[in-house]
């Protein structure tokens, strides 16, 4: 590109990190702006070579930042392969008709499959701003989402993203809705399922409410940021994977929407299933068991809403030929002692290896959930699922298969342990009556967890445990005293957490 060629612009590094967004800075008085009307928070198209991207316009008025120079944040910088001192093109973004889609979505009685395709392909080509993204999540958690509305969804998130088919079935894999802390079941079933000869190309989150996702624990343990070739590779060698869905791109509008979704702390219950089955269905998956924790403070509250989301879940799934098996599950407290990456790790690890001390309503829950998939697949008979995952749990196979597994991702590490531990006793003697999921979750969140990778909280009561004045009823972990003094306050005002009776 020639200098003096029409809105040319250089191109300069912010080094600001906004993960996804994409965002570019000019000058105030800058001329092509002033001459192609472009003001702040205009969406504007940044062009180098034969790559484009959409960014989010922003002003400045110090001169740090020379006239005749854009400030592109790494996300920009990265997608158009820039060098210092590149020439890009910066024009007007032409205006989205999706938008009026998203309108219509708010105010009417809902969106036909071609329109939820058009707003999705524009999520994905990066013209949706955040403010548009939480325009659209808004008007589809608000207003639930039709059942039409979600295949629709669902057939649109697929098709926008990448695919793979792995030539055989049944290909497993499962999933929780979430709204529980620990409960991280996960690694442990694809190590049995795996150790049984089945595949499970298990693609997993970060947190996106909680203080850990499944990746978050796993990073701590092994590498989880796959291409879809070292994908293929872990699968085609030991038939199970842990590894972070996002690297895959398996459903990229997916990742944007959950984005925008943890910032508000939103999770419809039609974007939730649109989300799950997209990604499965992308990855090649043909059986798959949907984990539907149930309790007062967990994510989905009465067996009522377990069977309208059971019910959804089959539905959309049966529409595209995905084999389903719904576990309606105890939600009324965590599952495990560790809440937080690295101590979910440990937990993980406790059971795999069968230790005396390992938790054993972690290990009685992936055992349930590994048999459901072993017989959905037929890999057992209806009934005998859960002795052949006792029977691999217990020889060891199990733990030899993940550590496979962990190798051929890339190693085995050793979860890190906290700097600071203080623990939080009862104030006085009883029952423990409750345990406030949502609260303790925040507890962990505020220690550090997820970003904080030895941060959360470890728990040492159940509902039913009798307690005296001075016991402790779980540890904070910290890397910070600062951290610590912080989550203490919080703590301090919030006794009723785990509520005891007398």
């Amino acid at each position: 590109m020639k200098d003096d060629t029409p809105n040319m612009m250089r191109a300069q590094r912010l080094g600001v990190l906004t993960q996804h967004e994409t965002l570019a800075l000019v000058r105030a008085d800058c001329p092509v702006c002033r001459s192609e009307g472009m003001s702040a928070h205009s969406q504007v198209t940044v062009t180098h070579g034969d790559k484009s991207v959409i960014a989010t316009l922003y002003q400045v008025t110090e001169d740090w930042l020379p006239i005749g120079t854009v400030g592109l944040t790494d996300s920009a910088w990265e997608k158009l392969d820039l060098e210092d001192g590149s020439l890009v093109h910066l024009t007007h973004t032409p205006p989205l008709s999706s938008l009026a889609y998203v309108r219509q979505r708010i105010f009417d009685d809902g969106l036909t499959d071609a329109q939820l395709r058009t707003i999705i392909f524009d999520i994905v080509r990066g013209a949706y701003s955040d403010i548009h993204l939480t325009a659209f999540v808004t008007a589809t958690a608000a207003k639930p989402l039709a059942t039409r509305e979600v295949i629709s969804l669902t057939r649109a998130m697929i098709d926008t993203g990448d695919k793979i088919d792995w030539g055989i079935t049944p290909v497993a894999d499962k999933h929780c809705v979430g709204g529980l802390p620990a409960n991280r079941t996960t690694p442990i079933v694809v190590s049995i399922v795996a150790a049984n000869g089945l595949l499970i190309p298990k693609t997993s989150s970060r947190a996106i409410t909680s203080p850990a996702g499944t990746a978050d624990t796993m990073e701590t343990l092994t590498r989880v940021e796959l291409n879809r070739t070292e994908l293929r590779q872990v699968i085609e060698k030991e038939g199970g994977c842990f590894i972070w869905g996002d690297a895959v791109d398996f459903s990229p509008a997916d990742t944007a929407i959950i984005r925008v979704e943890r910032a508000l702390n939103f999770d419809s219950a039609g974007s939730m299933v649109a989300s799950v089955l997209s990604k499965k269905i992308a990855a090649g998956a043909t059986h798959v068991v949907i984990d539907i924790p149930v309790g007062p403070t967990a994510k989905v509250r009465n067996r009522a809403q377990a069977r309208e989301l059971a019910d959804l879940f089959t539905t959309v799934a049966s529409t595209f030929n995905l084999k389903l098996r719904i576990e309606v599950t105890d939600g009324s407290q965590p599952i495990g002692r560790g809440i937080g990456p690295a101590l979910e790790a440990r937990d993980v690890r406790d059971v795999l290896k069968c230790t005396p001390d390992a938790p054993q309503d972690l290990r009685d829950k992936s055992l349930t959930l590994a048999a459901a998939v072993l017989e959905l697949t037929g890999k057992a008979r209806e009934g005998a699922g859960l002795a052949l995952a006792a029977e691999t749990l217990d020889s060891g196979r199990a733990w030899d298969k993940f550590i496979a597994i962990c190798k051929a991702q890339g190693g085995v590490f050793e979860p890190p342990v906290s700097a600071y531990q203080r623990p939080v006793n009862a104030t006085r003697s009883g029952r423990v009556a409750a345990i406030d999921n949502q609260r303790l979750a925040r507890v962990a969140k505020l220690a550090g967890a997820p970003d904080d990778k030895a941060a959360g909280l470890d728990l040492h009561v159940r509902i039913g445990d009798t307690v005296r004045q001075g016991d402790p009823l779980y540890t904070l972990h910290t890397e910070s005293i600062g951290e610590l003094s912080y989550v203490l306050d919080y703590v301090k005002s919030n006794t009723d957490i785990i509520e005891l009776t007398r």
